[in-house]
């Protein structure tokens, strides 16, 4: 029973920090680039885990580092850049619905490269999720596909998200996750510096109040939305498992409905009819 209490805690938690992302991201992209939003992201995240990076690197076996740094390119840096591209495009209703295959890709590449036992139950349950989503955001009718390409960059970010979720719940059992995600995020510092540099970034008016609040809009994502995020989602996979880390994906268009609320938007049933659909698909998941 704690155990089930902390796999809960946790979900809950990544929802409402994860749900509150795309606002962040949005707001972020009101002023700077896609490319900046990304790199202030990640950036962000590494100079937050810099003071845990040391003992991070004593304790990491040697053979596992190429892995913790794959984790982090698969896990945040690729799909921070390919999110934030993709919604100058693309509604946000349209990256949610996309987003939320990441449990399939789960499933799909676990099977075929990870040796992944996941029967019947669980695979419906996966399927009965991702129908409650659908019919949670096709109320809204936003379903445009003039620009497929972009929504390709959030299926390829799914698709790294899913090789990701496999790879810490088989190859990093031993490693802390406090160490993954320190090690994986201060690796990437140069390379967004760099990115930030190249994109013109320094050379903004960065004492302006719309650079100002776009730039802490971008930090607050990286520091929770990214580093803290990504330690508790660490420790969801080896506690938990990683289909139901993977599950966490339901949980976010439940706070959009929240802020939605917050800015005056009205709920209907069948939402709260759609949210009782997806949490049996969780259920299903879970259930042992």
């Amino acid at each position: 029973m704690k155990d089930k209490l902390i796999h809960w805690s946790l979900f809950l938690v990544l929802s409402l920090i994860w749900g509150s992302s795309f606002i962040l991201m949005k707001e972020g992209m009101h002023t700077l680039t896609p490319y900046q939003v990304a790199s202030l992201r990640i950036l962000s995240a590494g100079v937050v885990l810099i003071p845990f990076a040391r003992k991070a690197l004593k304790e990491v076996p040697k053979d596992k580092l190429f892995l913790v740094i794959l984790s982090g390119l698969l896990g945040s840096f690729f799909p921070a850049y390919l999110f934030c591209i993709a919604e100058t495009r693309i509604d946000s209703s349209l990256a949610g619905i996309l987003n939320a295959l990441t449990p399939l890709f789960t499933i799909l590449l676990g099977i075929a490269f990870f040796q992944l036992q996941a029967g019947t139950r669980k695979i419906i349950g996966v399927l009965v999720g991702f129908a409650g989503l659908c019919l949670l955001i096709a109320p809204k009718g936003n379903f445009r596909f003039e620009d497929f390409s972009y929504s390709l960059l959030v299926l390829l970010a799914t698709l790294f998200y899913g090789i990701n979720v496999n790879m810490v719940g088989r190859h990093m059992q031993g490693v802390g996750s406090l160490n993954i995600a320190s090690l994986a995020f201060v690796f990437l510092i140069i390379p967004t510096l760099i990115i930030l540099q190249i994109t013109g970034y320094f050379a903004l008016p960065l004492l302006h109040s719309d650079v100002l609040l776009s730039t802490l809009a971008s930090v607050v994502l990286g520091v929770f939305g990214t580093a803290i995020a990504s330690i508790l989602f660490y420790m969801l996979v080896k506690k938990a498992g990683t289909l139901f880390a993977s599950m966490v994906t339901y949980g976010i268009p439940f706070i959009a409905v929240m802020w939605g609320l917050w800015s005056g938007e009205t709920i209907t049933w069948l939402q709260v009819g759609c949210l009782g659909i997806i949490l049996v698909g969780v259920y299903l998941v879970n259930k042992k």
